[in-house]
């Protein structure tokens, strides 16, 4: 089986050269399927969260969300928001229950273009990776 994307296995949002059911959709089925969270590390969760952001996935980003900073509920995304890319720069493990992942995700809203620079913090809890905080750089 080939992991490369194609017409009928579309690219991962998350910017892998891999088809999303093999990279980020993976994840995200196995969460739908009452798997749980399955992110290996803190840079797979926050490229499935970015996947997930794109895909409206609203369930998985709540729940991947840690829960001291977790919100109770996530709006739906603004009509015409259309996300174009993920940009990895660092990622770091700290120890076994902390990491850090910073990203710069871009989008288009109103012909307006939009870019988040963050570093974001992750924390294992109870064996599952979780968005903690983060913090935005300009």
């Amino acid at each position: 089986m080939s992991l490369t994307p194609s017409a009928s296995r579309p690219p991962c949002p998350c910017g892998h050269p891999a088809a999303y059911a093999d990279c980020c959709g993976a994840v995200h089925a196995a969460f739908a399927q009452g798997h749980g969270l399955t992110a290996a590390t803190p840079e797979a969760l926050m490229r499935s969260r970015y996947s997930a952001f794109v895909l409206d996935l609203r369930d998985y980003l709540l729940a991947s969300w840690h829960p001291s900073t977790r919100p109770v509920t996530l709006e739906a995304p603004e009509p015409g928001l259309k996300w174009l890319g993920l940009e990895v720069k660092r990622s770091a493990q700290q120890d076994d229950d902390h990491g850090t992942v910073e990203f710069v995700a871009r989008s288009k809203l109103g012909g307006r273009a939009f870019r988040l620079h963050e570093t974001s913090r992750f924390v294992r809890d109870h064996g599952a990776w979780t968005y903690l905080d983060g913090d935005l750089k300009n």
